[in-house]
């Protein structure tokens, strides 16, 4: 961007909006954080002011965003637990986005999902779509990214999946495997906002990476490439679901969800367009190959407990 913006991030000391952050800050832009936790580490040194969402407090939202050129949100759930729900998280966004318009930002970036369905029964497919319906009937100029699994040194998916096959003899992988993915690199879709950001027309942009796998050739590749002699085998989903549930409470964690089972299988995460990432998820994994997986990712921790990472 050519001219200097004022710009909020939402999650901007989390893991796709620090890099959308790091980007904005390097091109000279000044940049605020709407965040569920002031608190957290900030890895920018203060340069960037953070804000509590308030979104049972809209006349306050609106203050705290006025005089913003520019708001990239980011904000989302991955799975219901206590009061952090998919219903919740779109009605607050609802919140925001009046909040965006009524403080009169001139344009939303918005992190959507591939193939939003309001018809869907996944919630987080659902829930996502009509997000993008309130910002098509919001009046702001905007641009919708709909990434698939992102991956990137804070990435919980690939990271998670590398550690499994570090650590145990088997690695059950839900139905045939043959369900595809489009991995983009966390960076790459940090660029997509970043330049979406700039442009004045109404976009929508699927944010897929140059890469396809099917689940099976996925799997394989990170065992591959870390080394591991795990059996892979293919299970039925609910078997699956079942085995990860008892992990998850060694780990204290969700490691898996119904609902991302069957997005999975559901062939949800991947899109028959052109990539708009450049970055291959199999170069990457092996210049990280290292430090991949070796410890695990804790998504309560990190989103849900407001912990501090």
């Amino acid at each position: 961007m050519s001219t200097k913006q004022r710009i909020a991030v939402t999650g901007a000391f989390g893991y796709s909006g620090k890099y959308i952050t790091k980007k904005l800050l390097t091109e000279g832009h000044e940049v605020i954080t709407l965040t569920g936790n002031p608190n957290r580490l900030d890895p920018f040194n203060g340069r960037v002011k953070a804000y509590p969402f308030n979104f049972d407090d809209p006349d306050r939202l609106v203050k705290t965003l006025q005089g913003v050129d520019t708001l990239i949100n980011t904000y989302w759930v991955r799975f219901d637990f206590g009061d952090k729900t998919y219903q919740k998280a779109v009605s607050n966004s609802r919140v925001l986005f009046r909040a965006a318009r009524d403080a009169g930002v001139d344009r939303l970036v918005h992190v959507s999902i591939t193939n939003p369905n309001a018809q869907s029964p996944l919630p987080y497919f659902s829930g996502k779509s009509m997000l993008e319906e309130a910002i098509e009937q919001s009046g702001l100029s905007y641009a919708i990214l709909r990434p698939t699994v992102i991956f990137g040194r804070e990435d919980i998916l690939i990271n998670n999946i590398a550690w499994f096959l570090r650590r145990f003899p088997v690695f059950p992988i839900p139905g045939d495997g043959e369900y595809k993915v489009q991995p983009i690199y966390v960076e790459d879709l940090a660029q997509l906002a970043v330049e979406a950001a700039s442009k004045k027309e109404n976009l929508v942009i699927n944010a897929i990476g140059p890469e396809t796998y099917t689940f099976n050739q996925l799997v394989s590749m990170l065992k591959s490439v870390v080394g591991s002699r795990t059996l892979l085998i293919n299970v039925p989903p609910r078997v699956a679901y079942l085995l990860s549930s008892i992990i998850g409470r060694f780990v204290g964690d969700v490691v898996l969800t119904r609902e991302e089972v069957e997005g999975l299988m559901g062939n949800l995460l991947v899109m028959d367009s052109p990539p708009a990432g450049e970055t291959k998820l199999s170069d990457w994994v092996r210049e990280n190959r290292q430090t991949l997986g070796k410890r695990y990712a804790n998504e309560l921790s990190r989103h849900y407990r407001q912990i501090d990472r």
